[in-house]
């Protein structure tokens, strides 16, 4: 079963300056997922990962924790529309 699905993440707490972009894009790729990671303006950390259901779900359980240097207070997560990407990438500050 090659399904692939996206989910859209909004991360609350200290997630800027903290490495989390980095960190983020590392275990996505790890997962071997697509998509991308971006500061928002008022202080989240925005995510589009995209990829077979079991590795977006343990990347979510990811991000629910982050990196060592991040306090995660708490995760939104929505479905989203796939879109056509390739990699995973950091994008700018929205």
């Amino acid at each position: 079963m090659n399904e692939i699905i996206a989910r859209r993440l909004r991360v609350h707490g200290r997630v800027q300056g903290v490495g989390f972009r980095f960190y983020t894009v590392r275990e996505a790729l790890a997962r071997n997922l697509t998509g991308w990671v971006r500061n928002r303006t008022d202080g989240t950390v925005e995510i589009q990962a995209q990829g077979r259901p079991g590795e977006v779900d343990d990347f979510q359980r990811w991000v629910s924790r982050g990196p060592e240097s991040a306090r995660v207070d708490r995760v939104e997560a929505n479905d989203a529309s796939p879109e056509a990407l390739t990699g995973f990438c950091e994008l700018d500050t929205l």
